[in-house]
């Protein structure tokens, strides 16, 4: 059941390399010819923003703390405000960064380019960093996406014993040495999806047990909740109360962009709301399976997750 906003801990996101989104639907993309566009949508873009967004829209309010630079951070200032009850951005040289999403008609074919965020100085960071623990003190900070240049690989790591500092909750959605050099700061909460947890065990996972099995190891070892996101087979959630699984309702996939970063946002506002993990899951799944039905870089509505989620079972799993 998703409601208004009540008794809900506070929660952050923090963005350090934010994009406008720009997706053009085609109806067929020939080398070296022009294609005009059929559509085009721009949206504020980064993973801890689509968080923001996704909260939004499960009637959660969220911080939202990014780095914006130049011209195009001044466009992305102007869509965060019309799509986030409260950013909070930190302006640095350099150029706010362009992605790209190409949906193609015929055949039907998704193609991304992401671009290149600016170069963030140690006063910036330390500035919106001191930001963002203020935000989330005693809440979710939710440390998700790629990192701009000047920022260590070790930044997350570093945050996450911060959150915490501050009474906080950390959740980590991020991939390779990011994700790597956090887990031993224990998270609170991490959503890698299965080829990602694939690369941080150094092994294949070719059934769900072996998914499973690997997502306990790491919970032994200190993450309290670990989230593997499975495509169109769902999602599966391991923490110290149990191991879920959630198969993702039947929905026409239209895009993956963004899906990801709602399951992050159904996680986190059914844990702040203090709803058991087994409905933190559901939440999640049917926001990323909402978001997987939407073109380009729009994210699902209210309404459809209010459908999704009656689709939904979860399933407790012996492991």
């Amino acid at each position: 059941m998703i409601s208004p906003e009540h008794d809900c801990q506070p929660i952050a996101t923090l963005t350090l390399n934010p994009a406008v989104d720009i997706a053009y639907e085609v109806p067929h993309l020939i080398p070296d010819q022009k294609s005009h566009a059929q559509s085009t949508r721009y949206d504020p873009g980064g993973n801890g923003i689509n968080v923001a967004r996704a909260l939004k829209e499960l009637l959660v309010c969220a911080h939202s703390c990014c780095i914006v630079a130049g011209n195009i951070g001044d466009l992305l200032q102007k869509l965060l405000q019309h799509q986030l009850d409260s950013p909070h951005c930190v302006r640095v040289e350099g150029e706010t960064r362009i992605n790209a999403t190409i949906l193609q008609g015929d055949p039907p074919a998704q193609f991304e380019v992401t671009g290149i965020g600016p170069l963030v100085s140690d006063l910036s960071l330390n500035t919106i960093r001191e930001s963002f623990l203020g935000l989330c003190q005693g809440g979710f900070g939710v440390l998700t996406g790629s990192v701009p240049p000047g920022v260590p690989d070790h930044f997350y790591g570093d945050m996450v014993d911060k959150v915490q500092d501050a009474t906080g909750k950390a959740i980590v959605d991020a991939h390779g040495s990011l994700l790597q050099i956090a887990l031993p700061h224990q998270p609170f909460l991490i959503k890698p999806n299965r080829y990602e947890l694939s690369v941080l065990r150094q092994r294949e996972l070719p059934s769900l047990e072996d998914v499973a099995l690997e997502a306990r190891a790491i919970q032994r070892e200190g993450v309290q909740y670990v989230c593997v996101s499975l495509g169109s087979d769902g999602a599966l959630l391991v923490g110290p109360d149990g191991s879920y699984l959630a198969k993702a309702p039947s929905v026409a996939v239209k895009s993956t962009v963004g899906a990801g970063d709602s399951m992050v946002a159904g996680l986190v506002a059914a844990l702040a709301r203090g709803q058991s993990p087994a409905e933190a899951l559901r939440l999640a799944v049917a926001c990323g399976s909402g978001t997987a039905a939407q073109p380009g870089t729009q994210i699902f509505s209210h309404s459809m997750v209010v459908d999704l989620l009656q689709q939904i079972n979860v399933k407790t799993l012996d492991i």
